[in-house]
């Protein structure tokens, strides 16, 4: 198999970059990008055949810049496709330069800057409240940022919260391990494609995870349902009831929603773009019946799109 260019938040050593190691291994060839709007472009644009988004994360919910690129209300990424989904147990340290921080001492009192992206402080709260009230911290585009910020900063006492692969990447001190509030911490990241590349299908990503044998045996596909789908839609103005008659759809093709999240539709104000997620083996045993969800959306709503099925990666432990 030739290799696959895939992309992903960096810079190197995020933990999105931790994730498109263990999704894809040595089946691809990666490239880190500056924000989540540019993997979905290099995806949209062919400049690379996947990407791999943080969607959401079991501590501290949604990721929401993720959400509004879905949303897509200008139709900028119409051939992105969601193809599959990885989950990453993520565990935060407290990073710091070499001699800033005394090995094996509680005491941070030194530190006056803390950098980390937005989604870290939330997993991070008790650790925080407990050593760095009043700490002025500083939000970075991913934690790799904010590890490569603090490695750089020589003239300031700063720390950065990040992964260990971030650490010895840039070359920083691990002060604390496991910082995290939840020992369970985990990260759910959606894989994208473009559908009309030549060079993906909507089973590749599988078979790419099929010749990794440590993720075959680390991460299964789920048993009580094998599939899972993404559909957004917008609700028409004047129609009494329309998010519980789209809603229905879902259940008259035998889809379980799994969540639901609403993001600004950017074109009129307090007007919203549904997304919601489902998963399950439909009633009439057409497990293609997602697709098919559009169709009688559209009776009941302003927009809709389907962005794709894949293999559910949720085990009955919840992970």
């Amino acid at each position: 198999m030739d290799l696959v260019r895939t992309t992903f938040l960096g810079p190197i050593g995020s933990f999105s970059h931790q994730a498109a190691v263990e999704a894809f291994g040595t089946a691809a060839e990666l490239f880190p990008r500056p924000s989540f709007a540019d993997a979905f472009t290099a995806v949209q644009h062919e400049d690379a055949d996947y990407a791999i988004i943080p969607v959401e994360n079991s501590t501290n919910g949604s990721v929401v810049q993720t959400l509004d690129l879905l949303a897509d209300p200008e139709g900028t990424y119409k051939d992105v496709q969601v193809c599959g989904e990885h989950y990453l147990t993520v565990h935060h340290c407290l990073l710091a330069r070499k001699g800033v921080i005394p090995q094996g001492q509680h005491d941070y009192s030194s530190i006056t800057k803390l950098y980390t992206h937005p989604q870290a402080w939330g997993q991070c709260e008790n650790f925080l409240q407990k050593h760095f009230k009043g700490v002025e911290r500083q939000d970075v585009s991913s934690t790799s940022k904010g590890a490569e910020i603090v490695a750089k900063a020589t003239d300031e006492r700063s720390a950065a919260i990040a992964s260990r692969f971030a650490a010895e990447t840039v070359g920083l001190e691990v002060v604390e391990e496991n910082i995290e509030d939840n020992s369970d911490n985990t990260t759910r990241f959606l894989v994208l494609r473009n559908i009309r590349s030549k060079r993906t299908s909507p089973t590749s990503f599988d078979d790419i995870r099929a010749s990794q044998k440590h993720q075959t045996q680390s991460q299964p596909p789920s048993t009580d349902a094998k599939e899972k789908s993404l559909v957004t839609f917008m609700l028409r103005d004047d129609a009494p009831g329309a998010l519980a008659d789209a809603l229905l759809v879902f259940k008259q093709h035998g889809l379980n929603l799994t969540s639901i999240n609403s993001r600004p539709s950017q074109k009129v104000a307090w007007k919203y773009v549904f997304l919601v997620e489902c998963r399950g083996v439909p009633s009439d045993g057409d497990e293609g019946a997602a697709a098919k969800v559009g169709a009688d959306l559209k009776r009941v709503t302003e927009a809709c799109r389907y962005w794709g099925t894949w293999t559910n990666r949720l085990g009955p432990d919840g992970r």
